[in-house]
């Protein structure tokens, strides 16, 4: 099989979303695509317990952990670990433009900091040997002057840092949610593409508005990967074809019903330990987007009134339900 880069394909970090839980469901999809966890703060992994929000499933690599915060020492404590806990890439936040965020100084504000950031790049090289990459923004609010990013990269890679997945939208600080921060700024996928002409040397990966196999294609005439987000969470089918399409590797052998089966294995076992079965069952709603019964299955899944039976009842009435629909009944 021939050998491609790392960054071809990945889901990308989303909060709330990109769990353990879903990262496991997400990798019996795909065996090559690279998963992300969620963005966790320094602080947390610091002060409030490793275990706590480093574990994961070894199934789940490869695996990017990435973090939120600015302070050097901080994200150098954090890579250590990381490569102690067996990620394979420690990448960090600087796209994200909640308010939240900014207030703590992170997330696509530090893209005006670059020294900062690159301080921060270098600690973490020396902290670990795992990769260190970077998630940013191609602007800031709605200054879409080229400069400003090409001057953002060139500084972090000459603190070492070879990885850019670039959201090809502007971060807005001010008069917008995150969610519209994924939607309003205007995609521009060329100012990622002159990134790469401009840094042929390093690995550009492209972010948003990508949902279809044959838009990742036509980026990957211009970048080294893509990394899909909501697109991959909503539609989780769509990365069953992803390993032959771009990794010439061969699809998973697993249907729907056997990843169900799978899931509900592993949810027994999760739940054994008080994971609640819901925060488990809700990453794979839309497992049956498409096939007939699909509502009525996800009905039963997503069933509040259920989240204390066993998982194999719920599963078991969830096919009963997506049958009666089918026959009409």
């Amino acid at each position: 099989m021939k050998k491609y880069s790392p960054w071809r394909l990945s889901v990308a970090p989303m909060l709330d979303w990109t769990d353990r839980h879903c990262r496991y469901f997400h990798r019996l999809l795909t065996q090559h695509a690279r998963l992300y966890t969620e963005m966790i703060h320094t602080g947390a992994i610091l002060h409030g317990g490793a275990e706590r929000f480093l574990r994961f499933n070894a199934e789940e690599n490869p695996l990017a952990l990435q973090l939120g915060g600015s302070t050097p020492s901080d994200l150098a404590a954090c890579a250590k670990l990381a490569q102690q806990w067996g990620y394979d890439e420690v990448n960090i936040n600087c796209g994200c433009p909640s308010e939240r965020v900014q207030r703590g100084s992170f997330g696509a504000c530090l893209m005006a900091e670059p020294a900062l950031v690159a301080d921060g790049v270098k600690a973490m090289r020396d902290a670990c040997t795992i990769d260190v990459t970077v998630k940013h923004r191609i602007g800031l609010d709605k200054n879409e002057d080229y400069a400003p990013v090409r001057d953002f990269v060139g500084a972090l890679a000459q603190a070492g840092c070879s990885v850019f997945i670039v959201h090809a939208r502007n971060a807005w600080l001010k008069g917008l949610s995150p969610k519209e921060n994924r939607d309003i700024p205007p995609l521009r996928y060329h100012v990622v593409h002159q990134l790469k002409k401009d840094f042929p040397s390093l690995t550009f990966a492209i972010n948003g508005g990508l949902q279809t196999n044959a838009q990742i294609q036509e980026q990957l005439q211009h970048v080294d990967g893509a990394m899909i987000g909501r697109q991959a969470y909503h539609t989780p089918w769509d990365l069953t074809t992803w390993d032959e399409t771009f990794f010439d590797a061969k699809p998973s052998a697993l249907d729907r019903d056997e990843v169900e089966e799978t899931m509900v294995c592993y949810m027994e076992k999760e739940v054994a330990k008080g994971v609640p079965v819901l925060t488990i069952a809700k990453h794979m709603l839309g497992l049956r987007n498409g096939v007939s019964g699909a509502r009525a299955w996800r009905q039963v899944w997503s069933d509040h009134k259920r989240k204390e039976l066993p998982p194999r009842m719920i599963y078991q009435q969830a096919q009963e339900a997506a049958v009666r629909y089918r026959f009409g009944e």
